[in-house]
């Protein structure tokens, strides 16, 4: 399939879309006539919609807070919902459940039978597909605030079109950032069109005066992965959704460890989405930014735990995020309860709110460890552009294929695999293997010396060994995977 980075003409969007809702039962139902689902959007509050309430956190410089949760059964997941938002929540999510991710609505269905016969949840989310457009306007009715669908789906055009009709006004994922991290076999050309379908039909609503959300996956993998990937793949999928439409985008990026360079990664984030939305002439963007809480391994010590969110909730604040992605202390454990849950927005909450008019000043260290984070993404994203002759989706694709771009740990075939992380001295993520990535020798001479400091510190040799202790570390109490001090 050639994909290239061109706004969908509506004739071509309307004729696909007869294909997506005919693909499962509850994509033939009336309330997703298109102009039944534009009259109920106009019909949201403002409080409950995702994009102004981030508009609102923005312009307050504050920043708010959503946990993921989601579970089989409609009322329990209201019943989830409900109690999340008493916790505090700003905006809450629906955890979709694995079945929906990879368009198994049939098993999905067997799910939600199983789950009702055995009285507790056996899906690992909300088969929002399965319950349809009236089940999910009934949980935004029984809420206060708003709703996203978050996921991890290639192909998430059914799932977009039924939240969004039921008042759903904000929708992560896109065609990189829930292709490869999440899937073995589907192309990238595939799920850089499945998305474009999401946000071309963002785009109509959007033309139709009703704004909606758009947030890219941020921590892609959540192992170890350098803050330039991450940011060059938020900016790729933020220009391909504004091609088609979309206004308000969240860009995201998951919390590596160093106070610094989080804190610079996000403002790095913020300051070239941007740019380069400026750049190639889109008007009347809002950029926002999530931090998610700790992606990797967690302690199994409820306290401990608990201080690793307090952490992230500190940097998170510092950093002026829009939002954070909360976590729970039983991360280790298992999929948490409502009550744990809450507990993990609890204390996420307290340290937010006093922090709330601080913020990390502008010292020499974060800047350049800035420039730094810059210098890279453009190098990056230079490369996609050539390789694509300035067409970004076919560069992109190229770029993956030839490895320009890779994101370590990918479960992926489209992705090369060939980088390797490793903490400095510092702590702060560098790159230890560069396999054919799009940086030029000079930044590639500074991770090698980043990372020859922390060789000499704890006398050891640049080695893999460095890559494996460091994604034990933090579920053992500590940031950097040292080797054990012989006594």
């Amino acid at each position: 399939m050639q994909v290239v980075n061109k706004k969908w003409p509506l004739e071509k969007f309307l004729e696909v879309r007869k294909e997506v809702l005919a693909s499962w039962p509850t994509g033939n139902d009336p309330l997703l006539n298109l102009d039944v689902a534009v009259e109920n959007l106009k019909s949201i509050p403002p409080h409950k919609n995702f994009a102004l309430k981030l508009m609102e956190a923005k312009n307050q410089k504050r920043t708010y807070l959503q946990p993921r949760a989601g579970v089989a059964l409609l009322n329990e997941h209201i019943e989830l919902m409900q109690h999340l938002e008493a916790a505090g929540a700003d905006f809450l999510p629906a955890t979709i459940d694995s079945y929906t991710r990879h368009n198994r609505y049939q098993e999905a269905e067997e799910g939600i039978k199983v789950s009702i016969r055995e009285g507790r949840s056996l899906l690992n989310g909300f088969p929002a597909v399965n319950h349809g457009v009236a089940a999910c306007k009934q949980v935004l009715d029984a809420v206060n605030v708003p709703l996203q669908a978050r996921h991890g789906t290639p192909d998430g055009r059914l799932l977009a079109e039924i939240t969004h009709a039921a008042g759903w006004t904000s929708n992560e994922g896109g065609g990189i950032s829930y292709n490869l991290p999440y899937a073995k076999n589907i192309s990238l050309a595939d799920s850089i069109y499945y998305w474009q379908y999401c946000d071309r039909l963002v785009g109509y609503y959007e033309d139709h005066g009703i704004h909606i959300n758009r947030e890219p996956f941020g921590p892609l993998t959540g192992t170890l992965v350098p803050p330039s990937i991450a940011i060059a793949i938020g900016i790729i999928e933020s220009l391909l959704a504004a091609e088609q439409g979309v206004k308000n985008i969240t860009v995201g990026y998951g919390q590596c460890g160093n106070v610094i360079q989080d804190i610079a990664a996000i403002r790095v984030l913020r300051e070239l989405t941007e740019d380069y939305l400026k750049k190639y002439g889109y008007e009347g963007m809002t950029i926002t930014t999530v931090f998610h809480q700790w992606m990797g391994g967690f302690p199994q010590d409820e306290a401990k735990a608990t201080g690793l969110i307090s952490m992230a909730s500190t940097v998170a604040a510092l950093a002026g995020a829009t939002k954070m992605i909360t976590k729970t202390p039983y991360e280790s454990i298992g999929v948490p309860t409502k009550e744990i849950n809450a507990y993990g927005i609890r204390a996420s909450k307290m340290v937010v709110s006093l922090l709330q008019d601080q913020k990390y000043p502008q010292t020499t260290k974060l800047k350049n460890e800035m420039k730094q984070i810059k210098k890279e993404v453009t190098s990056l994203l230079d490369e996609v552009y050539k390789l694509g002759n300035d067409d970004l989706a076919v560069g992109t694709i190229k770029a993956f294929e030839m490895g320009v771009i890779d994101v370590p740990f990918a479960p992926s075939k489209q992705n090369a695999n060939k980088v390797l992380p490793a903490r400095d001295n510092e702590g702060c993520v560098r790159i230890l293997e560069f396999g054919n990535l799009g940086l030029n020798q000079e930044i590639r001479e500074f991770h090698k010396a980043k990372l020859k400091e922390r060789s000499k510190a704890e006398g050891r040799p640049i080695t893999f060994q460095m890559t494996v202790d460091d994604i034990y570390a933090v579920s053992q109490g500590k940031l950097i995977g040292r080797p054990t001090q012989k006594k």
